[in-house]
């Protein structure tokens, strides 16, 4: 039976590595895994992305229906790494896919910001809140900075989120170990 899940949270809260990290120890058990990022999909939606809001509602909203199109596909789990900031994003994802479950990857806003301060520029622009803050108090320009979640939208959080990890606390491999025993008692439960 195929079923998804969407890591979730605010830039910098460890969701990828999670997400990464549950794959590839599900990948190695054997599972039939899928895994999409939306900073990989989304240049493939928008080559030139303007991160305007009007695009970020388009970008979820492709994101969740090719999802839905590799759930319709699959036998096993397909995993969503991304931050989708609204409920209303993550609501439809849900309405598209039966077999459905969030993982919010919970942080601080301080916390996620000391991490995204350390991390390398890759297929995210480097120094994102630093910039964000920087263009809030200035109002300086950053091209190809859009919105940031957290800075400048708020991330509104599901309470009913099927499955929290506590990102301010635990690693990536207790956090992995989480989620996998979400997995094994979630109903319905999926199978390798």
């Amino acid at each position: 039976m195929p079923a998804a899940i969407w890591f979730t949270g605010l830039p910098g809260s460890g969701k990828s590595a999670l997400a990464r990290a549950v794959c590839h120890y599900l990948t190695l058990a054997g599972g039939d895994v899928a895994l999409l990022e939306l900073d990989d999909r989304r240049k493939a939606y928008f080559p030139k992305p303007s991160y305007s809001e009007g695009e970020r509602e388009k970008a979820y909203k492709l994101f969740a229906e090719e999802a839905a199109g590799l759930y319709r596909q699959k036998t096993g789990l397909v995993v969503l790494d991304a931050s989708a900031p609204r409920r209303a994003m993550r609501d439809y994802a849900r309405s598209l896919m039966p077999h459905f479950a969030e993982i919010h990857v919970r942080c601080s806003l301080a916390t996620a910001m000391a991490r995204e301060a350390a991390r390398p520029e890759g297929k995210v622009m480097a120094g994102l809140y630093a910039k964000a803050m920087m263009r809030k108090a200035t109002g300086r320009d950053f091209p190809g900075l859009g919105q940031v979640i957290g800075v400048d939208v708020p991330f509104e959080e599901d309470p009913a989120a099927e499955c929290v990890v506590d990102a301010e606390r635990l690693s990536i491999e207790e956090g992995r170990d989480l989620v996998l025993a979400f997995l094994r008692a979630w109903p319905p439960v999926w199978e390798q």
